[in-house]
């Protein structure tokens, strides 16, 4: 058996991390590219979700590097996540590609039904599958803590790329790390190199929190490297869910207690009373939040025609008037391309920029008023 699974962002090295451990074969996927939009659109519905046909394009081309059965993630509710690896499924049967899919389906009542279908690939024990699978948790930890750190550094590093060699660097150490110990070293060195990049600590960059869907949140292909785009124009960027989020909310069931959606779905209402499907709730509550923190503006980024995002953009106008906090919403599609992405990035961060000086300008005007009425 040679397993293989979607890229989503840098799950890979957790995923790649759980299989390892039980003595699962491992057929990672290449990065996604235009290639694989390529292959996954022409085999794909037309109207399906963009990860949908990204998804499709990298079991193709594992598929093409030997892998027989695909690890895919189930859903619940009105997005059509749900019926993704059932889709998948029917159209690597009529490609005549003979691929087992074992579907993680978020569970029902108990994480158990989770450790169920992770052991269906393996004859390790229960105590192995469990160990394997905290394993893969501290590398999705790792990975979203080098992560923030290079969201800090990307404004503020003196010599533009620095730090995203280190991260790319950080990245390696920690997929290629065997043990918890080794992980925790390698982290920390990791940690080390970001110190040494020259940076400015003293500058206060923009402050932009990115919502909406997580795929296009976590994959940069996806998303034209948004993240990276908007370091390059000076801002520091902070996503609602990272991956170790997503992962506790999805299949553990908010089992570990951390800061994630579960917070943010709490701060939707009234804009959002319930469930609307994806992370409809948590881009409203997430940009309220943001909003309170004072972020100087939210990015939402979707695919194009996904549901719960379209809902939670239709109220996007209203939560940006009452909390006075500018939103700017990025759809794409397998036709999106780099320079209307950073032209459109360009123009948000412009206008972001002139709220904030007309706010200062305003400061000091008041403080001058005042002082002009206290001499008076």
């Amino acid at each position: 058996m040679k397993v293989t699974f979607p890229h989503m962002g840098h799950m890979h090295i957790c995923l790649k991390a759980l299989l390892e451990y039980l003595d699962i074969e491992v057929i990672v996927p290449p990065m996604p590219s235009k290639k694989t939009m390529t292959l996954g659109t022409q085999h794909s519905p037309e109207f399906a979700c963009l990860p949908l046909k990204i998804n499709m394009g990298n079991f193709i081309e594992a598929y093409e590097l030997g892998a027989d059965t695909v690890i895919m993630a189930g859903g619940i509710g009105p997005c059509r996540f749900g019926y993704y690896a059932q889709v998948q499924r029917e159209i690597l049967q009529d490609l005549g590609y003979n691929m087992k899919m074992v579907i993680l389906e978020p569970p029902e009542k108990h994480i158990s039904e989770l450790l169920v279908k992770i052991r269906q690939l393996t004859n390790r024990s229960w105590f192995d599958v469990i160990k394997a699978i905290r394993f893969a948790w501290y590398k999705a930890r790792a990975v979203d803590e080098v992560e923030r750190r290079v969201h800090y550094l990307r404004p503020r590093e003196l010599e533009q790329g620095r730090a995203d060699e280190v991260f790319k660097t950080s990245l390696n150490w920690i997929n290629d790390a065997r043990s918890k110990k080794e992980l925790d070293e390698m982290v920390k060195k990791a940690m080390s190199a970001f110190d040494r990049v020259p940076a400015d600590n003293n500058r206060k960059p923009l402050r932009i929190g990115i919502v909406g869907e997580i795929y296009v949140m976590l994959e940069p292909f996806v998303n034209l490297d948004v993240e990276g785009h908007l370091g390059k124009l000076g801002v520091e960027v902070d996503r609602s869910i990272y991956l170790s989020e997503w992962i506790n909310d999805h299949l553990f069931m908010g089992l570990i207690k951390i800061k994630g959606s579960k917070l943010a779905r709490e701060y939707a209402p009234p804009y959002v009373n319930h469930f609307v499907g994806g992370h409809g709730q948590e881009t409203i509550g997430s940009t309220i939040l943001y909003a309170r923190e004072n972020y100087d503006g939210v990015i939402q980024v979707q695919p194009f025609s996904c549901m719960p995002e379209i809902v939670a953009e239709s109220i996007l106008p209203t939560v940006s008037k009452d909390y006075g906090i500018p939103t700017f919403t990025l759809i794409v599609d397998e036709h999106s391309g780099d320079a209307g992405v950073v032209t459109r990035l360009e123009a948000f961060v412009d206008l972001l920029e002139r709220k904030k000086e007309n706010a200062a300008a305003s400061q000091v005007n008041a403080a001058n008023e005042l002082s002009a009425v206290n001499k008076g």
